[in-house]
């Protein structure tokens, strides 16, 4: 474990210059890459504290992977001086938190990260957003995930005062009490989790998030930090599978219905990264119900399709920052033509486009079908909440693409700003791991 947070801590301290500190990640992905794919790997207990397995592996991988796509797509900042040395630190901080909040085997230290994560996220808003509203977005963050998560807090003391320790490695067990007790403890352990997807109806935050936030911030937020929640359902349900069906009833019908629900706000939106950011919040309902699926399918396909979308909505972000740049807006009303100006990032649209709505071959699609599958065997009355979120999906893809790549050109836009080479090389680099890791699903989530 020392020697992948060992070089994090250095950049933190000598704050290391701007293509140094992605140099210095990508070393430490190719470490984290041999560990994860070996095929001796095992749960190794390293400490007390901390433990490294099938699941923590490839997030952490996912975490370096979108940390150097998210610096690589915010080299505004460098090339503008708009304090790069402050950037690369808090993206450091950043990425230190989040290895250790995956790697935590203690409750109470993977509590402590898990709320860290909000303030480098926080001041990644406020100081490099665009508009000024990013304030009210910052505390629409805080007050949403900090609420749920200090039930997470007394439900921790609960299960200290209850068996004695706080490790994820052993089982947790509630002592023997009545059903809407239990419904209640489990529903404050899992609230914080819920809301950091976001589970639909505590979604508000996210969307106002990513509409204030920088590229960088955006792709964070989708790529990695909404999969927080994902990890901390999984990491729970393994150990103690009574969470999960004391509020299945409730979670499966609205996470589905929420989907269903979101994505007909997609088809109605105008704002180009609001518009990606319900789209998450769809996909993310589908994982929630993966996971309150209750069989090992559900958990795999759950962590796949994280992992997957991770790296879609990542690229849909960098794409629409792309867009932003070169017309100075986000609205679907303006973004218009640009098939004509630049046919070469028309191709990069339509890819994540399809990959986004799970055509094959992608990724996307091999984590859709066995979630739907899991998710169907728990109730044949899942299976229209699933057909119209299938349906609608693609349908606002659709939109997405057909808006901004036809129709007739802005004169106000600047087709320069779409002719970078860097841009490519940063889609390139979203695309490259999902095409390997769809005809290689054992990758990402060690499936047989």
């Amino acid at each position: 474990m020392m020697k992948l947070m060992t070089p994090m801590i250095f950049l933190l301290c000598l704050s290391a210059p701007w293509y140094a500190v992605i140099a210095s990640f990508f070393t430490l992905f190719f470490i984290i890459s041999f560990y994860c794919y070996s095929p001796l790997l095992s749960a190794q207990m390293v400490s007390p504290l901390f433990i490294l397995d099938q699941l923590s592996w490839p997030l952490m991988a996912l975490t370096l992977w979108v940390v150097i796509l998210s610096i690589l797509a915010s080299q505004k900042i460098y090339q503008s001086k708009s304090s790069p040395l402050t950037f690369s630190s808090i993206m450091t901080i950043l990425c230190l938190s989040l290895f250790l909040c995956f790697a935590s085997a203690n409750i109470l230290m993977f509590y402590i990260f898990f709320e860290l994560v909000l303030l480098p996220t926080l001041a990644l808003i406020i100081i490099w957003g665009y508009q000024p509203e990013r304030l009210q977005a910052g505390m629409y963050l805080l007050l949403y995930t900090i609420t749920a998560s200090l039930p997470f807090l007394l439900t921790i003391m609960f299960l200290f005062s209850t068996n004695g320790h706080l490790s994820f490695t052993l089982l947790i067990c509630f002592p023997l009490m009545s059903k809407p007790t239990t419904i209640i403890w489990s529903l404050f352990l899992m609230a914080a989790f819920l809301v950091k997807m976001p589970m639909y109806l505590t979604h508000l935050w996210l969307p106002k998030a990513h509409v204030e936030a920088p590229v960088a911030g955006s792709m964070l937020l989708a790529g990695i930090l909404l999969k927080l929640g994902a990890y901390g359902l999984l990491r729970l349900s393994t150990v103690s599978s009574s969470l999960i069906y004391s509020l299945l009833p409730f979670v499966l019908p609205i996470s589905l219905w929420g989907g269903v629900m979101t994505s007909l706000i997609c088809l109605r939106q105008s704002d180009l990264k609001a518009l990606i950011a319900y789209s998450s919040i769809g996909h993310m309902g589908l994982v929630i119900a993966g996971i309150y699926s209750g069989t090992s399918w559900g958990y795999q396909a759950a962590l796949t399709m994280s992992i997957a979308h991770g790296l879609c909505s990542s690229a849909l972000f960098a794409l629409a920052n792309i867009l932003y740049q070169t017309a100075s807006t986000r609205s679907l009303f303006l973004l218009k033509g640009f098939q004509t100006l630049f046919p070469a990032m028309a191709f990069w649209w339509f890819i994540f486009s399809v990959i986004n709505m799970a055509a094959p071959p992608s990724l996307n699609l091999l984590a859709e079908m066995v979630l739907m599958t899991s998710i169907i065997a728990v109730s044949l009355y899942t299976t229209v909440p699933l057909a119209l979120m299938s349906f609608l999906t693609g349908a606002y893809s659709l939109v997405l693409f057909a808006s901004t790549q036809h129709g007739a050109v802005n004169p106000l836009n600047n087709p320069m700003m779409l002719c970078k080479q860097d841009s490519h090389l940063l889609l390139l680099l979203h695309l490259v791991p999902l095409i390997l890791m769809t005809f290689m699903p054992s990758v990402s989530t060690g499936w047989l």
